[in-house]
């Protein structure tokens, strides 16, 4: 439904698509689903996708099993598999970066070839480009972060880490601020809140906050 849908499609079978240009370049996939103008359009072969929203997964060709909701969505991802965005812009300059979860505005933005991560959350891990196996989950978690295996859970968790890596931050404004410090973990409200050192265990709120170096 809609001028163009699946326009191009031959052999492709149990495909839908609602909108302008949804599905247009399809040639042979099947079991896609696109809602939105655009959505889908530059699929030729990938399958089982969902794109719903304006240019959601717009610029898929052959990746497989993506789900994207929401304008934009996944709208530069071409040929990497195993990812879900929910919201506005969420993993919007994906390309080839596989099995990512993205939910919330923003949520991996700016994430292009990283894989495994998880983001939940306004902007959470937003400038993440090519890091793997993260973890946010809050407003802003790890937000600056362009590290690996670092897990942030709580509003402003880790939000101003930007190279630190294996930090675990659970609770509100834990490691709020630390940018180059590795290997710290802090549980509860305001935990290593201004910390930059290495290294470090905090549990409860308040926990090692004046931490510095």
């Amino acid at each position: 439904l809609g001028s163009g849908s699946l326009g191009a499609n031959t052999t492709g079978s149990f495909n839908t698509a609602v909108g302008r240009l949804a599905l247009t370049a399809n040639t042979t996939a099947s079991n896609n689903t696109a809602v939105g103008k655009s959505a889908l359009a530059a699929n030729t072969t990938g399958t089982t996708n969902v794109a719903m929203g304006t240019a959601a997964l717009g610029a898929n060709t052959t990746g497989d099993q993506n789900v994207a909701i929401g304008s934009e969505a996944l709208d530069a991802n071409t040929t990497a598999t195993g990812n879900v965005a929910v919201g506005f812009r969420a993993l919007t300059r994906n390309t080839t970066g596989g099995d990512n979860v993205a939910m919330g505005e923003a949520a991996l933005e700016d994430n292009t070839t990283g894989t495994l991560n998880t983001a939940v959350g306004f902007r959470a891990l937003a400038t993440n480009i090519t890091t793997n196996n993260c973890t946010a989950l809050g407003y802003a978690a790890l937000e600056n972060s362009v590290a690996a295996h670092n897990t942030a859970v709580g509003t402003y968790a880790l939000v101003a880490n930007t190279t630190s890596a294996e930090n675990v931050a659970v609770g509100y404004q834990a490691l709020t601020t630390q940018t180059t410090g590795t290997r710290s973990v802090g549980i509860g409200a305001y935990a290593l809140k201004v910390s930059n050192a290495n290294d470090n265990t905090a549990v409860g709120c308040t926990a090692l906050d004046a931490n510095t170096t």
